[in-house]
């Protein structure tokens, strides 16, 4: 069975988010979140002929959104596609282990991961590719030196995403 790609947009602080799922059977609310973009986001999710709009597939995460935007949610709990290879996986498990208001540098993601010092370059592509940006929390990563580094969404969404958690940001 081939799952059915449904999306949607809502609005949010950041700009337009574009949510893009599979309706799945063993998803709760059947849909599974594969993608959330920000608009002018690198490598950001465009919607294809085929896939079909359904607002209401994304009334969970819509709520869980809006009340992390509002400052009422520190974790959301949704289900999403499994995507990625191993090692992004792993990485990404490692941003979901950032806690709210916190932040982890490149490094120590990498040293969670058990990459090598080599490997921080490879951890920062993979949090690159994080598909699910907010949600995932790979804002919360920062520089050895404290510096904002990195952010599809933009180094500006970035900041305003840390001072929303109250995190330390330079």
């Amino acid at each position: 069975m081939t799952a059915t790609t449904v999306y949607t947009t809502i609005d949010s602080p950041l700009g337009e988010l574009l949510l893009v799922g599979e309706e799945s059977a063993t998803a709760k609310g059947g849909t599974a979140l594969a993608s959330l973009s920000l608009p002018g986001q690198k490598g950001a999710a465009v919607v294809q002929d085929g896939w079909r709009s359904d607002p209401a597939a994304f009334e969970e995460i819509s709520k869980q959104l809006t009340w992390y935007f509002e400052g009422r949610l520190t974790h959301f709990d949704i289900e999403y596609v499994d995507g990625g290879t191993e090692f992004q996986r792993r990485v990404w498990q490692a941003l979901e282990e950032i806690p709210y208001g916190a932040t982890a540098t490149y490094g120590e993601i990498a040293q969670r991961v058990g990459a090598s010092k080599v490997g921080v370059r490879a951890v920062g592509t993979a949090i690159g590719r994080n598909p699910l940006l907010v949600v995932r929390p790979c804002h919360r990563v920062i520089g050895a030196d404290g510096a904002l580094r990195g952010y599809a969404g933009g180094l500006e969404r970035k900041e305003r995403l840390l001072g929303l958690e109250g995190a330390p940001a330079s």
